[in-house]
């Protein structure tokens, strides 16, 4: 389990693309600096395991579901990921309970500066968009942020100054594909009530 709070920015090293599958290293000194062979790391909000080990990089397999659900295919040696340690039990829970299993892409289709934030425009489908709420939470590439509002096609994000200096956002043009997470409290609930309906 994650919390979305993103611990660094790291680097693709290496990306090695099977027909169906991919080994990803990547160089994170934090995220590596209490690894074992076996730990959970998230890249870019996608929990991935830790098959290999040298000093600041760590390499993992990740498989074609994977691929196919998320950007993780579309990284090339050089690219900054999002980065995230799997949460310790005894930790402060500072974003959201996030499982780092991406559920849908989307879009950043506008991006609009204020004074000490910056609204961010994200289009995604129907199937995702009814898991939102607004002032409920999302995980964009990792990051736990609070949904603004709900639109047909879309949802926005605020994003304060840290945010934006310390997670790839910051540097996410409009045009960009993200990889999404809702809420995993908030879609039990409406996974529920609508088996709940169907029954009746």
């Amino acid at each position: 389990m994650f919390t979305g709070i993103v611990e660094e920015i790291g680097e693709v090293v290496a990306v090695n693309k099977g027909t169906e599958s991919m080994r990803l290293s990547v160089r994170g000194p934090i995220a590596t600096s209490d690894a074992t062979l076996g730990c959970s790391i998230a890249v870019d909000g996608v929990c991935l395991t830790a098959v290999e080990l040298d000093g600041d990089v760590f390499t993992a397999d990740v498989m074609a579901e994977t691929l196919r659900m998320t950007m993780l295919g579309d990284l090339q040696t050089g690219d900054k990921v999002n980065l995230e340690r799997a949460m310790a039990a005894n930790a402060r829970l500072g974003g959201h309970i996030v499982a780092g299993h991406v559920e849908a892409l989307g879009e950043i289709v506008k991006r609009s500066p204020g004074e000490d934030w910056e609204l961010f425009e994200i289009s995604a489908d129907a199937d995702f968009l009814r898991y939102l709420v607004p002032k409920g939470s999302v995980t964009v590439m990792g990051v736990s942020l609070t949904v603004v509002d709900v639109l047909e096609s879309s949802f926005t994000i605020s994003l304060i100054p840290a945010t934006l200096s310390d997670t790839i956002l910051g540097s996410s043009p409009v045009g960009t594909k993200v990889n999404l997470e809702a809420d995993m409290i908030g879609k039990y609930i409406v996974t529920y009530l609508e088996r709940m309906n169907e029954g009746k």
